[in-house]
């Protein structure tokens, strides 16, 4: 809409995605480096807390905490491919864990049966629920666009072991 407005109507006139993920790689070196790297090490590292606690249903980091762009207020995005939605229902009910159950979009035909939402010590997660089907399937971002990274536990742990030691919080 906004582009629109603006007069660029046409698809070649607007910056893609990776041209967008680029410069915002560059506003965070210049303006957020130190913050930046250290809230990349702890999301990094709650994703893994959270990773293992939900191993049994496959989770795979995605979106900006794994493409290292994530920003003050990012969610930490995690995919599971549960045999059913409600085994992590039952899962976060059975461990008390507080969530916030969100209707996905429904225009995606391997989209995600669920949305739940919480926060771990602090930090905002959201997971995103899918069939056992659609792990296979090459995931692609909003609109068609490039497929989506995803990462299992074993790669974010790497992530985060070959992080800079001025990454990790100081005491």
């Amino acid at each position: 809409k906004a582009a629109r407005q603006l007069g660029a109507l046409a698809a070649d006139e607007l910056p893609n995605n990776a041209e967008i993920e680029a410069e915002v790689r560059t506003y965070l070196a210049v303006f957020q480096d130190e913050e930046h790297l250290e809230r990349q090490h702890v999301m990094r590292s709650a994703a893994i807390e959270v990773m293992r606690e939900l191993e049994t249903f496959r989770p795979y980091l995605t979106g900006p905490v794994l493409e290292g762009t994530a920003g003050r207020y990012s969610e930490v995005e995690i995919d599971l491919f549960p045999e059913s939605a409600k085994e992590v229902e039952i899962f976060f009910l059975n461990n008390n864990v507080a969530y916030e159950h969100r209707e996905p979009r429904r225009n995606q035909p391997d989209g995600p049966e669920a949305i739940l939402v919480f926060d771990w010590d602090d930090i905002p997660f959201k997971l995103r629920i899918y069939s056992p089907d659609v792990e296979r399937l090459n995931r692609r971002g909003s609109h068609g666009a490039r497929q989506m990274e995803r990462a299992r536990l074993s790669v974010v742990e790497t992530l985060v072991n070959e992080t800079p030691a001025e990454a990790h919080i100081h005491p």
